[in-house]
């Protein structure tokens, strides 16, 4: 008879952030891309975290450390005020094309953590931020980012309405910037009846949403898609840092 051979030994799964005598994961002399890419594990959005009112720092230990030394967040929420395009004039999208909408952009709340993910913490979202009567105009956007505050120069210029979205749900949005490490948008329900002023011209009821489908079956004029904004602020002024 021939002796079984000896089970092969399972493998240890290594934690990402190991803790070591400390009880703490040594972050001494981190890049600050190594910074933002933790800091996108720990912190998640209302959509990652199946929750509406809240953003949330993670703690579980050897996932995210916790880290010896702590890294300064800036957890920023934008206020978004659309208004269509008022004529051919203006500047352009960053592919040729004119763009359907403007927006302005302005800081309503900036919550700055010290965090090594050793306690759960979380942020609650501003209520009239996120109302759900808020204007059909009004968008927010939610910018998770590693050191200092945003500044304009760092604000996204352009954001598509409608556009494509990640795992989540999440609209994708381009920031001028590689230290913002998350992000959530959150669109205007109705921008095609605002007026270049970011003001509602009609009920969102009675106006049908750009790209649907006419209940006239012979329509006398056709409604536009309009799937992309422009940021108001690079072409008139500048927006508050």
């Amino acid at each position: 008879m021939s002796e079984s051979p000896s089970p092969s030994p399972t493998p240890s799964l290594t934690p990402p952030y190991p803790t070591g005598a400390s009880g703490c994961h040594d972050n001494t002399g981190w890049t600050a891309e190594e910074s933002r890419d933790w800091v996108r594990l720990v912190v998640d959005t209302p959509k990652e975290n199946y929750e509406d009112d809240e953003v949330k720092v993670v703690s579980l230990p050897g996932y995210d450390g916790p880290l010896c030394r702590k890294i300064t967040v800036q957890v920023e929420f934008w206020k978004l005020v659309y208004g269509v395009a008022n004529g051919a004039g203006g500047d352009r999208l960053s592919d040729g094309t004119r763009p359907d909408y403007y927006f302005d952009i302005r800081r309503v709340k900036r919550v700055e953590l010290h965090t090594d993910a050793s306690v759960e913490q979380k942020i609650a979202l501003p209520a009239s931020l996120y109302a759900t009567d808020r204007s059909p105009c009004e968008g927010a956007l939610l910018s998770i980012t590693v050191g200092k505050p945003l500044t304009s120069k760092e604000l996204p210029k352009e954001v598509e309405v409608g556009g494509k979205e990640d795992l989540w749900g999440r609209a994708t949005v381009d920031f001028r910037s590689q230290r913002v490490a998350d992000h959530e948008l959150s669109q205007p329900s109705a921008p095609h009846v605002c007026s270049p002023d970011g003001k509602p011209t009609a009920d969102p009821a009675d106006v049908p949403t750009p790209g649907s489908r006419p209940t006239d079956l012979d329509p006398t004029d056709l409604y536009p898609t309009p799937d992309h904004s422009f940021d108001i602020d690079d072409v008139l002024r500048s927006p508050a840092p």
